[in-house]
């Protein structure tokens, strides 16, 4: 009996021993073989248990990057950072010659101790800006700790990547762009002279390449997962009720706005991305808006567009196919799609109520989110991701994850907007009970994809 618990001790302990070397410390504390330095020329330096990194002045981003390249990990660490710096860890990026001469690029889990308050969130580093700002999951904005140690617990499983600080869940993204690439830390480059020679320590950093299932942490069921999968729904979505408005290969579920069938010619279907193609600026000679099928009431619509220079185009919802046939023109409420640097119609209206992601001339867009900072257009030639959400009334535009409008359709104040606005002729616009979806014809060639809708 005594050799059979001895045997069940040692097995016992011969796993335990084994899930605790699955880990694997990046910083031996010694030296920096196992990494390299790309980018800018800030210092880097061991001291005591800790890489540090120091600001420098006149040169760009700086990365300590593993040499080793990582696809599926759990990576943790610690972090302490001046508090007038940003920072980050790269996770799954590169540097290739052929991107930007070498530039590194990929995910980075944000530092960031500025009263922004995104640390925690993911922005992908020299290619698409901000994937998961902290606007869309507010509650993690207090996680971090200014002036103390603060520990981060990452999960890069598949296509799917999580982030906690300080065991709050920060983000849930899944995307598809890059499987694998180093692990870095990033020293920021600096505008302000007075910020060189401040210092950010890493500490304790491991990764973890097999036995997930043993070591991944329970999801926070109210942090939301943002997708960027093309034409495709993740399961997570699927359960909260969404689906495809457009299946990416047909015109199945769209029509005109004009007849019962979709245009003959002008829209095209190609390579998973719905296309509205120019007609020389000419709106009046142009295939014309195409609209759903359905109509909706409290809806939650999301898709990403991308437009060409100086094109103007926009989402109508809430339309009446009935008035388009009174008055040839679709009406409805309409997030604007613009390029405010090269359109004219940005500079008309009032108070710059025709710009980018606004209630067309009804309410100017600006960034609700984090106030003070700018609208989050990611520019001409790139996919940007609109969001409108309608509820009981209330209505919300958000443009790359951060809210732009927010309006009540029923309120006094909706109600003396579209009295002094060119809707005034139309009774009752924007509270009918429900109405189709629209995207708009305005001459000008204007792409849309991923476009997904679930309703309340």
């Amino acid at each position: 009996m005594k050799y059979s618990w001895l045997i069940i001790f040692c097995l016992f302990s011969q796993i335990t021993f084994s899930q605790h070397t699955n880990w694997v410390d990046l910083f031996n504390g010694k030296d920096l073989d196992d990494w390299q330095q790309l980018g800018g020329k800030a210092e880097y330096k061991i001291e005591a248990d800790c890489i540090v990194g120091i600001s420098k002045s006149n040169t760009p981003n700086s990365f300590l990057t593993t040499k080793k390249h990582y696809s599926d990990f759990i990576l943790e660490y610690e972090v302490f950072v001046d508090p007038v710096m940003n920072s980050g860890v790269q996770i799954r990026s590169n540097s290739l010659p052929e991107y930007s001469n070498g530039r590194v690029h990929g995910y980075q889990v944000e530092l960031d101790p500025s009263p922004r308050a995104f640390s925690g969130g993911i922005y992908d580093e020299s290619r698409r800006g901000w994937m998961y700002p902290l606007s869309r999951n507010p509650k993690a904005r207090a996680a971090f700790q200014n002036g103390k140690w603060n520990k981060f617990h990452i999960e890069a499983i598949g296509n799917t990547l999580k982030v906690w600080l300080n065991g709050v869940q920060c983000t849930n993204l899944v995307d598809d762009m890059t499987a694998s690439g180093f692990i870095g830390l990033q020293v920021h480059g600096i505008g302000n002279p007075e910020h060189a020679n401040k210092e950010i320590r890493w500490k304790n950093l491991r990764i973890l390449e097999s036995d997930f299932d043993n070591h991944t942490w329970k999801e926070d069921p109210e942090v939301p997962q943002l997708s960027f999968l093309v034409n495709q729904l993740t399961q997570y979505e699927k359960r909260k009720g969404w689906r495809l408005l457009w299946d990416g290969k047909t015109t199945n579920g769209w029509r005109s706005a004009k007849s019962n069938n979709f245009p003959e010619s002008g829209w095209e279907i190609k390579d998973g991305v719905l296309t509205i193609l120019a007609t020389d600026g000419a709106e009046a000679t142009g295939p014309g808006d195409i609209i759903t099928e359905e109509q909706f009431s409290d809806f939650e619509l999301e898709l990403e567009f991308n437009i060409t220079k100086g094109a103007n185009s926009g989402i109508k919802y809430f339309v009446d196919p009935e008035l388009n046939k009174q008055v040839g023109s679709a009406i409805g409420c309409e997030f604007q799609i613009l390029d405010d640097q090269n359109h004219p119609d940005a500079k008309q209206g009032v108070n710059s109520n025709r710009t980018v992601a606004s209630l067309y001339d009804l309410i100017k867009a600006e960034n609700l989110s984090i106030p003070g900072r700018g609208k989050q257009f990611k520019g001409v030639g790139a996919w940007n991701k609109a969001r409108i959400v309608s509820r009981n009334g209330k209505v919300e535009h958000w443009l790359n994850g951060e809210k732009t409008v927010a309006y009540d359709r029923w309120s006094q104040m909706f109600k003396a907007l579209v009295a002094y606005s060119k809707y005034k002729v139309w009774p009752e616009f924007g509270q009918w009970a429900k109405g189709h979806i629209l995207l708009q014809d305005h001459g000008d060639t204007v792409h849309f994809r991923s476009i997904k809708i679930r309703e309340f």
